[in-house]
């Protein structure tokens, strides 16, 4: 038996290899496990520090400092803005996705956020808005 191949293609073991090789690159680059210091903090310290931070309007008006991870998850004068595990309920999310009251959209008054950047901070807070 005799296998022939046409000219330039690859062999099946060869074309495995790199299909895995790829799926491995895409699976690393993924946004899938958003860590709060690597990828959420940014996120807060450019879009939100301006207002909830300790001194700040945003903070003296509810109470909400974003400044520490305990801060974040102790939540201000009208509860807990995160419910980890539930991104769809979670007021953080409600409100940077625009899904609350035009009026309270944030970041208030400012440019909203990139598609990117609420894409983690949902992905976070269902992956149960881990300290990490």
């Amino acid at each position: 038996m005799s296998t022939t191949r046409t000219p330039g293609a690859l062999h099946p073991l060869l074309l495995l290899v790199a299909l895995t090789a790829s799926a491995a690159a895409l699976v690393a680059c993924s946004p899938s496990s958003p860590s709060y210091s690597r990828d959420v903090q940014p996120i807060l310290a450019k879009h939100c520090y301006e207002c909830h931070a300790p001194g700040k309007p945003g903070t003296e008006a509810s109470g909400f400092d974003m400044t520490s991870y305990q801060g974040l998850m102790k939540g201000g004068k009208f509860g807990a803005l995160i419910k980890p595990g539930d991104a769809f309920t979670s007021a953080l999310n409600m409100l940077v996705e625009g899904r609350a009251d035009p009026k309270i959209r944030m970041p208030h008054g400012k440019e909203k956020m990139s598609d990117g950047d609420v894409e983690i901070l949902k992905v976070w807070v269902n992956e149960g808005a881990k300290d990490n």
